[in-house]
């Protein structure tokens, strides 16, 4: 599995040097940022998904996505039947698979130095929409889809313009998509914790997220047990434990295996690594051990979901 970037994402469609052609082009300066109309896009890239393969990217994408499509986002596969509003980021692979011809829609790609705290006023990866565990992906009404496809069309003005100060005023309209998502949420997903079990709970998941995703054989795992994260946090694992249970009745060491093997599941399906690379990039010494865990957890070895892949 690769990670695509943003020029090889202008190669995918058909136009090399577009990226260089902007005027924010990429630098840390201005970052990148560009809006698309699918409609304007090629009949292939919209509906082929060879064309579109399962890979991280190196950039954040927000799409309105009009049409019949299945969404495979980490482990995930979400079935969209009319609308979408998709907030992607570089932290998980994902892919899309049209159900039919008809498409429609936007989307904007733009790297983290487009929307730095200094121009932006927020930490992208701190906002509620992009934190770890959040739901990416929501399937909006006809109404919905109108107010957001306005927004787009204002960025795909403004790109046009000559207007000196026309990246600060699509900064804005980025953030107010952002913040449109966000509203989209059940209001406790995204509230500031409000009591120090909460607050552990989710200090607990961000440096369980932090390890991941895996983007090479000789990246390695460094947390793996209950005890390597208490004593991260600086609290006992019987305390961590507890307040894991109370938030989100799971215990530390189902957190734990649950995001093993979301991972790997992802390196056995999307790369051409061995088992043996995958199982030490995951902190397990042997294949066995390795094996072993994941027939525990899923009932399947890893041999059979790599062959079923194939």
């Amino acid at each position: 599995m690769q990670t695509i970037t943003v020029d090889e994402f202008y190669k995918q469609i058909g136009n090399e040097n577009a990226a260089s052609l902007l005027p924010a082009g990429i630098n840390k300066e201005i970052g990148h940022f560009n809006v698309f109309n699918i409609e304007d896009l090629a009949p292939k890239f919209k509906n082929d998904p060879a064309h579109m393969p399962y890979n991280r990217r190196a950039y954040y994408k927000i799409s309105l996505v009009r049409g019949r499509n299945i969404a495979e986002y980490a482990d995930k596969v979400i079935n969209i039947e009319r609308n979408a509003l998709v907030f992607a980021t570089p932290r998980i692979p994902y892919n899309w698979i049209p159900q039919d011809a008809d498409q429609s829609g936007y989307f904007c790609i733009f790297t983290s130095d487009f929307l730095v705290q200094s121009k932006s006023g927020a930490v992208l990866d701190e906002l509620p929409i992009y934190r770890p565990g959040g739901y990416p992906i929501f399937q909006i009404s006809d109404t919905q889809a109108e107010e957001i496809l306005l927004l787009f069309k204002k960025m795909q003005h403004e790109i046009a313009s000559n207007y000196l100060y026309k990246y600060d005023l699509i900064r804005n309209y980025v953030m107010e998509i952002i913040h449109y998502g966000q509203k989209l949420e059940p209001l406790t997903s995204y509230n500031t914790t409000h009591n120090a079990s909460a607050r552990v709970s989710s200090l607990f998941i961000e440096l369980l997220e932090r390890q991941f995703p895996i983007a090479s054989p000789q990246q390695k795992v460094t947390l793996r047990t209950a005890s390597d994260y208490a004593d991260q946090l600086a609290v006992h694992s019987n305390h961590l434990n507890k307040v894991l249970r109370e938030n989100t009745g799971k215990t530390t060491t189902q957190h734990i295996a649950g995001r093993l093997i979301q991972e790997a599941k992802i390196l056995l399906k999307q790369t051409d690594w061995n088992i043996s690379e995958i199982a030490y990039s995951l902190g397990f010494e042997q294949l066995s051990h390795f094996s072993n865990f994941f027939k525990k957890q899923t009932s399947l070895s890893p041999l059979e979901i790599r062959s079923q892949v194939i």
